[in-house]
C-alpha cells in the first residue's frame, strides 16, 4: 500500500499554534463507522456517547521539558531534544515486522533514582551548525550539567552521557523547554509563553515522567469532565506509553510496509488490566484516548499486567483486538497516526472526515480539536 494514499490537503492556517483558552472549548467531530455519519460537537458532549460499563483508557505519561540548550567546547551553540534514557532499554528482543504486532523488551523504569553526582546515557536529537565528535564535551543547562558524546547516529540522532550533581529532572524543570512539535512556531519564546506551554502541553492526569511529546488527545480533559463521565458510570484505567522518536519521524518510504517504527516504552498495571477486563466482561466498550493508548492496548493481547517496549505499526487492514472506540486529534498527512485511524475507520471514510474537517475549519494537530470514532 502506497504512502500517498494517506495524503490530504491542509491549509497552513488550520494548524493550531496555541491551545484553546480553556481545555473544554475544543470542538469534537463524531464519526460513526457503521453509517458514515459525521456530527459536529464539542469535547464536553462526549458524555452523550459513553455510558456504563464503558472504560476510558488514558495514557498517564508526563512530558518532560526535554528541549535543552548548551555550548560546545568551541563556544558554539547546540540544541538537544532528549528522547529517552538508554541502557537496558536498548536490549530488546521478540521482533516482528507484521502489522499489529509489537517488539517487546524490558527497559529500565523511568524514575529509578541513581546516586549523585550521576551519569545517565540519553538518546537525543541534536541541532547544531557543526556536530561534535565522539568524545567531545558539552556544557548544558547554563552549566548545571555536562555531556560527553558517545555515539553519532543518523538523522540527527546521538547518544550522550550526561553528568549532573543533582537530579537531571530537577535541572530540566529549571532550564528545559517543552518539546513542542516543529509545526508549532515558538521562535521568540517569552518566559510566560514557556510556562504556559509547560502547563497546557500536558494532560491534567500526567503522572509518569518520560515522554518527549504529549498524548495530545488527552489534553482536552478536565476534572469536571471526568466527574461528568463518572456520573455516567464510565470508569477510567491508566496505562503508560512514553512517546518518543517515532512522533518526530515522518513516513519517507513510498510503500508503508518499508517504514520502520521506533520503540516506545509502555507499562500496564495489574489495576488497569483488572478494570479493562472487567469492563469487557460486562459488555462495555474499551475507549482509547489517543493513538498511544491504542498502541499499548493492541501490543498487550490479551490485556494483562505487562512492561516492555513496542514498535507496533497499525495500518490497513488490521483486526483490532482490544479497542472499540477511539478519541483522537487530527493528524499530519501521510503519518503513521493517520494510517492507524484509517485502519480503524476505513481509509476512504477517514479521508472524507478530514476533508469535512478542513471545510468546517477544525483546528489541526497537537493543540487542535479532536475526533471521536465510534
Amino acid at each position: 500500500m502506497k504512502t500517498d494514499l494517506f495524503n490530504y490537503d491542509l491549509p497552513p492556517e488550520l494548524i493550531a499554534q496555541h491551545p484553546p483558552e480553556r481545555r473544554e472549548l475544543a470542538r469534537m467531530m463524531v464519526l460513526h463507522r457503521a453509517s458514515g455519519q459525521i456530527e459536529h460537537r464539542t469535547i464536553t458532549d462526549i458524555v452523550d456517547y459513553l455510558h456504563a460499563p464503558d472504560v476510558l483508557v488514558l495514557n498517564n505519561t508526563k512530558v518532560i521539558p526535554a528541549r535543552v540548550f548548551g555550548q560546545k567546547a568551541s563556544g558554539g551553540k547546540i540544541e538537544l531534544l532528549l528522547l529517552e534514557e538508554v541502557g537496558t532499554a536498548s536490549r530488546l528482543s521478540g521482533t516482528s515486522s507484521t502489522a499489529c504486532h509489537a517488539l517487546r523488551g524490558r527497559p529500565r523504569r523511568c524514575g529509578d533514582t541513581p546516586p549523585y553526582p550521576s551519569q545517565e546515557e540519553w538518546k537525543v536529537l541534536m541541532k547544531t551548525s557543526r556536530r561534535p565528535k565522539v568524545g567531545d564535551s558539552l556544557s548544558l543547562c547554563s552549566g548545571k550539567a555536562t555531556a560527553t558524546m558517545l555515539h553519532d547516529g543518523e538523522q540527527g540522532e546521538a547518544v550522550l552521557k550526561i553528568t549532573s550533581d543533582r537530579p537531571l529532572m530537577e535541572i530540566l524543570d529549571e532550564e528545559g523547554v517543552p518539546p513542542l512539535p516543529p509545526y508549532i512556531d515558538r521562535k521568540a519564546q517569552t518566559p510566560e509563553q514557556i510556562e504556559e506551554d509547560k502547563k497546557r502541553y500536558q494532560t491534567v492526569y500526567a503522572s509518569e515522567p518520560g515522554a518527549a511529546a504529549a498524548p495530545t488527545a488527552g489534553l482536552h480533559f478536565t476534572p469536571d469532565l471526568f466527574q461528568a463521565l463518572e456520573k455516567q458510570g464510565v470508569k477510567k484505567a491508566e496505562l503508560t506509553l512514553h512517546v518518543g522518536l517515532g512522533t518526530f519521524r515522518p513516513v519517507s518510504a513510498d510503500i508503508i510496509t518499508d517504514h520502520e517504527m521506533h520503540h516506545e516504552r509502555y507499562a500496564v498495571s495489574e489495576e488497569a488490566a483488572k478494570i479493562i477486563n472487567a469492563a469487557k466482561a460486562a459488555g462495555g466498550r474499551i475507549v482509547a484516548v489517543g493513538s498511544t493508548s491504542v498502541r499499548t492496548l493492541e501490543s498487550v493481547v490479551p490485556i494483562q499486567a505487562a512492561e516492555g517496549a513496542t514498535n507496533i505499526f497499525i495500518y490497513p487492514p488490521c483486526d483490532f483486538q482490544n479497542v472499540d472506540v477511539i478519541l483522537t486529534n487530527f493528524h499530519l498527512p501521510k503519518s503513521t497516526l493517520l494510517m492507524m485511524m484509517s485502519a480503524f475507520a476505513g481509509r476512504e471514510l477517514m479521508l472524507k472526515a478530514y476533508e469535512t474537517a478542513v471545510q468546517e475549519n477544525y483546528r489541526f494537530f497537537s493543540y487542535g480539536d479532536c475526533m471521536l470514532i465510534l
